[in-house]
């Protein structure tokens, strides 16, 4: 079984850090240059690191190896990660996936706007950078003191869904119903994504949304 999921915009879009869109084919992109040349870097960096730790596994590649095969110098992969394991633990998505629920229209309740997120999630997801990052996860979950810093990085996701909810709601992030509704999103989630893990991605999400239209209803266990 493979852990973990992200995913991005097929070409010639994409998901810009913000959220916004980028179109690669009108010559006007809503990012900068700049910032497509920075996104590319780093992907660069992402992909040539995972395929290193492939060929010579992990404790055996070095900033240096790195940095050589994506053809950068040290000093600029430090621009991008300060040291190997935030290559690996990068999750390049999460913020865009979590700008998009933030932008959807404020009439949305808060799981009509996640519903909505996850369906152009499922819709729109390549599969080139999901398997890119299955290898991502699955350097982590091999390594235990990455362990930790994975399970951080899901509380401030948790965190900042948290927040989302409450703006949505009209309602402090530290409010009991607010913190309730989240952990019984989370729950929903995690708890068919693990029954679904035999299945091809967009079925998996596919009964995350199932889920999801299930808490909105009320979910009468009768």
């Amino acid at each position: 079984m493979r852990p973990g999921w992200r995913a991005v915009l097929p070409c010639p879009a994409r998901w810009a850090d913000n959220g916004d869109m980028q179109d690669a084919t009108s010559g006007e992109p809503r990012t900068g240059l700049r910032e497509r040349k920075k996104a590319k870097t780093q992907a660069a960096i992402l992909h040539h690191a995972l395929r290193l730790f492939r060929e010579r596994g992990y404790g055996n590649t070095t900033v240096e190896q790195i940095a050589e095969a994506a053809e950068v110098s040290k000093t600029t992969f430090f621009r991008y990660f300060r040291t190997k394991d935030d290559v690996v633990l990068h999750d390049a998505y999460d913020a865009p996936f979590l700008s998009r629920l933030r932008a959807q229209p404020p009439e949305l309740s808060p799981l009509a706007a996640l519903r909505e997120t996850l369906r152009a999630f499922r819709e729109e997801i390549t599969e080139h950078e999901l398997e890119e990052d299955w290898q991502r996860l699955e350097v982590i979950v091999s390594i235990p003191e990455l362990h930790a810093r994975l399970l951080d990085q899901f509380a401030g996701s948790v965190g900042e869904l948290t927040r989302i909810f409450a703006a949505r709601a009209g309602r402090p992030a530290d409010d009991v119903d607010v913190l309730t509704f989240t952990g019984a999103v989370i729950g929903a989630m995690m708890t068919v994504w693990l029954h679904d893990m035999g299945e091809p991605f967009r079925v998996r999400l596919a009964g995350i949304e199932q889920a999801i239209a299930r808490l909105e209803h009320g979910l009468p266990l009768v």
